[in-house]
């Protein structure tokens, strides 16, 4: 197993911000991504999370972003992965729009924001990753996957950010899971892909969350 990446201690008060925020991430992955994103922020290029939801990992980004005079950009269509929806697993009534009967956790992520004091270092975009990497025409410092589960998904969010990851930037997976037993595969695989392609090099790993450094092109 690859070391764990070492970077400057949280603040309290972020940490206390990330650990009362609506969402799934635990505490030593998201110590691993504040890490990861300080070191990214170096590069002096924005950090791009794919999988907003309510913003808990957010305000790790945006910490490291802050701290280096960049940008956090987080990237969501607010309505809901696969397992967030009514009669799975992830569910949460609290972010249903009930005039319109569909999650939106837009306003939630708002609010996490504004409670942990990071609203001026984060570009929050609403829409499907896909679209919105097509669009996309600068070069990032940190690719953080952690959208949809699904192989569409994962693949798309893949092969639409991943070829923006700058020269020695890092790329960030959620949930891979090798052993099926523990959870879905569609992470694990597109984690696979990167090292096979020859182009990252894993760095660390902290339970489900892993870390590449690009060493080179392709994906």
């Amino acid at each position: 197993m690859a070391p764990r990446p070492t970077g400057p201690e949280v603040p309290p008060e972020v940490l206390a911000a990330f650990e009362a925020a609506k969402g799934f991430m635990p505490a030593d992955e998201g110590l691993a991504l504040h890490a990861a994103a300080t070191e990214a922020a170096a590069l002096g290029l924005p950090l791009l999370e794919v999988g907003t939801y309510c913003g808990r990992s957010t305000i790790l980004l945006a910490d490291a972003a802050r701290t280096a005079g960049v940008s956090a950009v987080t990237v969501d269509h607010h309505r809901g992965s696969e397992e967030q929806q009514p009669g799975w697993e992830y569910h949460d009534p609290t972010v249903v729009d009930s005039e319109v009967g569909l999650m939106d956790t837009l306003p939630t992520f708002r609010r996490t924001l504004h409670l942990a004091g990071l609203e001026d270092h984060v570009i929050a975009v609403v829409g499907r990753s896909p679209a919105v990497a097509r669009v996309w025409g600068g070069p990032l410092g940190l690719v953080f996957i952690d959208g949809g589960h699904t192989d569409e998904h994962a693949t798309a969010d893949y092969e639409g950010w991943v070829p923006h990851l700058a020269e020695g930037g890092l790329l960030v997976i959620h949930d891979v899971f090798p052993d099926p037993a523990d959870g879905g595969q569609a992470p694990y695989r597109i984690h696979q892909r990167a090292l096979k392609s020859g182009a990252f090099d894993e760095i660390s790993v902290t339970n489900s969350l892993r870390v590449l450094r690009r060493t080179g092109s392709g994906i």
